[in-house]
């Protein structure tokens, strides 16, 4: 079983669980309404900034601040 790790920290084509989003509530609640939400599955297509995953059949661009408030648990499948 994996330990939850920054969403930054995933390779390409890595999938994973979100486990937790972090930081000030206006900044989770923004990424709640792009579907980032503890349970989602997300796919790393692209690390770096921007980094960009697949969420949810969408594909979803992030800047740096954004990865390090989203905790992924890697290894976890649909």
């Amino acid at each position: 079983m994996y330990d939850s790790i920054p969403l930054s920290l995933m390779e390409p084509g890595q999938s994973g669980r979100i486990d937790a989003l972090l930081g000030c509530p206006d900044h989770i609640h923004r990424l709640e309404e792009l579907g980032v939400r503890r349970g989602c599955l997300v796919e790393m297509v692209q690390p770096g900034s921007p980094c960009i995953v697949w969420l949810g059949g969408t594909k979803i661009c992030f800047r740096d601040a954004d990865l390090f408030s989203i905790l992924v648990r890697p290894g976890a499948t649909a």
